[in-house]
């Protein structure tokens, strides 16, 4: 298990690393404690040593043998005095003025000697079965090293475990996940850890791609749902078509047919791909700088035959020059769709009001004076080919798509979106760009 793997390399990369600190700090230790040791061994062998030596020099050697330590003393390179277990043979070829040696009895001992010179005098001390702390304490050592080792790698593993618990859980999530299960997801750790930004990302992805499957979902329903109708019209003209000779005028019928249903066909299909191509995720590394009011009058020109044919006048006030940020195929299709509207469903001889303004954001409203939308459609009216009221509109052509692109496209781009509509008195829809 990874999760496993992970938790023996910090282990082991724990357990080398303090290993080394607990090793280096022991031998820092007895080292500093040895040379506390010796400093004193020598303090002490230097007091006696110039006491011995003060006595020697008043000729006061009646307290000399009660001295409890070893000692000789020269001068002027001549003995003078020699205590009576002074191992002279042992000692007497030092060169330092001071170390120390293991006891030759006793392995927890050791033994010292300190020369000290004064003119010409040369006083050798010597004591032995100091008591050794440095081995007293290799020995600790050698227990609580071991020992200390193991509790704080017990400890680490603790620790450890603690923080891949999360680690543990978005691999088993993960490993729940199928294309038709994204409902699990990880809780957030009551405190806070770096671990929570792992989770949220984790999350965060699980909701991304719920939201695509949703979209490709409801791509595929739309898709399949639209299509049939036209699909079946062609199918049933070239079938009749083809089912006996006929003459070149009902070959023309026919073929005129299959072309509408086509172009029908063309419609949905750029129609659904423009509602599936842009995300939130991916909107904003495609805005590039645009000039508002040079696209909505571009989007005015392609409409001119067919306010010319209603006999429909368009307004125009406030159009103000704006620039900014965004999305062109965006703004393109919601100019489109909703003055495509305006005037499908505008009556003969009336007006469509259109302005663009900056007020607290990029303003654009467009009124007509068309049928209206009753007060209890107006929630629905956004609804991918929802039509309002078609037994009324079954002459006007469309598939319901044109104000669902347009709010998905209003969300996209981070605008409001609100429509004010009354049967039979027209439309009026207000788009703010923050």
């Amino acid at each position: 298990m990874k999760s496993s793997s992970l938790k023996s390399k910090a282990l082991l990369w724990f357990g080398g690393i303090i290993f080394i600190i607990i090793l280096l700090f022991s031998l820092s230790f007895r080292y500093i404690l040895n040379n506390s040791i010796n400093s004193n061994i020598k303090s002490s062998l230097d007091y006696q040593a110039k006491e011995i030596l003060e006595e020697i020099k008043s000729s006061d050697y009646k307290d000399l043998k009660s001295k409890n330590i070893e000692f000789i003393v020269y001068k002027d390179k001549k003995l003078l005095y020699k205590s009576k277990n002074f191992p002279t043979k042992k000692l007497l070829n030092r060169k330092k003025s001071f170390y120390t040696f293991q006891n030759s009895k006793n392995d927890e001992a050791i033994d010292a000697i300190y020369i000290l010179n004064d003119k010409n005098y040369k006083v050798i001390v010597y004591k032995s079965n100091i008591d050794n702390k440095i081995e007293n304490l290799d020995d600790t050592l050698l227990v609580l090293v071991p020992l200390l080792l193991l509790v704080l790698l017990i400890v680490a593993s603790k620790l450890i475990d603690r923080v891949l618990l999360p680690i543990k859980t978005l691999t088993k999530s993960a490993k729940n996940i199928s294309i038709h299960n994204f409902q699990r997801k990880i809780d957030m750790p009551k405190a806070s850890s770096e671990i929570i930004d792992l989770i949220d990302s984790f999350n965060t992805m699980i909701e991304r791609i719920q939201e695509g499957v949703a979209n490709l979902d409801r791509f595929n329903s739309d898709l399949s749902h639209e299509l049939k109708t036209p699909l079946t019209v062609i199918r049933g003209k070239i079938e009749v078509a083809l089912k006996k000779n006929r003459e070149a005028k009902e070959y023309k019928e026919a073929l005129e047919s299959v072309l509408k249903q086509t172009m029908q066909l063309e419609a949905i299909i750029n129609n659904l791909l423009l509602l599936s191509r842009y995300t939130k995720e991916n909107i904003a590394s495609t805005f590039r700088l645009c000039t508002f009011d040079t696209i909505l009058l571009n989007c005015i020109e392609k409409f001119d035959s067919m306010l010319e044919e209603k006999n429909i006048t368009l307004h125009i006030e406030p159009l103000e020059h704006i620039q900014s940020y965004s999305n062109q195929v965006l703004l393109e299709a919601i100019f489109n769709n909703l003055i495509d509207n305006a005037i499908k469903y505008s009556t003969k001889n009336s007006n469509i009001y259109i302005s663009l303004y900056q007020k607290n954001g990029i303003n654009f409203t467009i009124k007509d004076e068309g049928i209206g939308i009753a007060k209890e459609e107006l929630s629905k009216i956004t609804n991918r080919f929802y039509r309002v009221d078609k037994s009324r509109n079954k002459s006007i052509e469309g598939f319901g798509l044109g104000l669902a692109i347009v709010k998905n496209s209003i969300d996209l781009l981070g605008g409001e979106f609100k429509i004010e509509s009354k049967l039979n008195s027209g439309t009026k829809i207000y788009i703010k760009f923050l």
